[in-house]
């Protein structure tokens, strides 16, 4: 079943805070669904109706941060500063669950399924980052370029997670050097290092 996004937005915000908030003082697989709801002032059956399981939740979070890195993205502009801002408008989203984040990476290795969760979520937010970015993702160049994108922003995920500079200094020299050598790989490769952003066809919908 899938999160119930649409028809309780409200409710699902409250979940998502309720558990990020516990797993962030006790960690993931400590916490039980039953707790969430009281955390949310919300009977069980109530959480029922917006979630299946604490996976969901998960979904529902890696959807919020999806969100805020899109609202206000720069619209031109060379792809890699726009891709920067994304990446950086993300780990801002992120930054306030520090805690609940680390500690469900580290509840993979008791609870392997939040990976199915995690991954796919991960690869969708990436295209549309991509998307905002004007980076075309489709076929199988498209796929290498995510694949590419997502290299660059783990490594900048991992200095983030101790990353105790006030501006995510750490963070964004990470983020920088990881575009900066892609940059330089798609010359050497004969890629010309274009600027500006080639949009998919118009009537095309996003491939995430």
């Amino acid at each position: 079943m899938a999160p119930q996004t649409e028809a309780r937005p409200e409710a699902a915000a409250r979940v998502v805070s309720a558990a990020f908030e516990l797993a962030g003082l006790r960690g993931w697989s400590r916490i039980t669904l039953a707790e969430i709801a009281e955390a949310a002032g919300m009977s069980l059956a109530e959480l029922r109706g917006v979630v299946s399981s604490k996976n969901d939740i998960i979904a529902l979070f890696l959807e919020q941060v999806d969100r805020r890195t899109l609202e206000g993205a720069a619209t031109t502009g060379a792809v890699r500063d726009r891709l920067f801002d994304l990446a950086m408008r993300r780990f801002d989203a992120l930054k306030p669950h520090r805690d609940a984040i680390a500690a469900i990476l580290s509840d993979l290795r008791v609870e392997p399924a939040i990976g199915c969760t995690l991954l796919p979520g991960f690869w969708r937010s990436l295209g549309w980052m991509m998307e905002a970015a004007g980076l075309d993702n489709r076929g199988v160049a498209g796929v290498i370029r995510r694949k590419g994108l997502a290299a660059i922003y783990l490594n900048a995920f991992r200095v983030w997670l101790s990353d105790d500079s006030p501006d995510l200094d750490k963070t964004m020299a990470a983020l920088d050097r990881g575009l900066q050598q892609a940059e330089r790989m798609i010359r050497l490769c004969g890629g010309g290092g274009q600027e500006e952003p080639t949009p998919a066809p118009a009537g095309e919908p996003p491939t995430v």
